[in-house]
């Protein structure tokens, strides 16, 4: 199966979450979308201490994983529920090692680590402390800095281009 990204997720609006402001609502949007070194043109964060800058520009979730979720929950996880910025489908995301570089149409990423979920992800969920049950699984996604800027779309096909000869999984790391 060839890798793709399936959406690319901006914030919708702002919202309160459990303890602060959040930018977890996340919604596809058409088209191409600009990338630049910070994450998404369009894009934002809340609270930069913990999410944003270069090591953490953008947030990719696997497809698969949301699916797992959705089964697990019992419920439809839409792509940008948790938050991420791309939405893959075919590529191992909680298996990628810290280091791995992904080409996703016009630019290139590393990823960096995993997401340490917060109050907000069990806020945007209705269940609560369920940011503690997703950290467990390791099935939290991504951060990736981006090496090469241009622009993403839904459809793009995403190649591994560099894996590291060893290294740490994000799914162990995660955990």
């Amino acid at each position: 199966m060839t890798a793709r990204l399936v959406a690319v997720n901006v914030v919708h609006e702002l919202i309160r979450g459990p303890t602060r402001w959040t930018a977890i609502d996340k919604r596809p949007v058409p088209g191409a979308v600009e990338v630049g070194e910070l994450g998404l043109v369009g894009d934002r964060q809340c609270d930069t201490r913990y999410h944003g800058g270069a090591d953490k520009a953008l947030y990719a979730y696997a497809e698969e994983d949301a699916d797992w979720w959705g089964a697990e929950l019992g419920r439809e996880i839409p792509p940008g529920l948790f938050g991420e910025n791309l939405t893959t489908r075919g590529l191992d995301v909680t298996g990628a090692l810290i280091g791995e570089r992904w080409r996703i149409g016009g630019i290139l990423v590393e990823v960096r680590s995993p997401r340490t979920p917060c109050g907000n992800l069990s806020g945007r969920m209705g269940i609560k402390r369920f940011h503690h049950r997703f950290a467990r699984t390791g099935r939290v996604g991504a951060y990736l800095k981006v090496l090469e800027t241009g622009k993403v779309r839904p459809g793009n096909r995403i190649t591994v281009v560099h894996r590291p000869d060893n290294g740490q999984t994000i799914g162990e790391a995660a955990r």
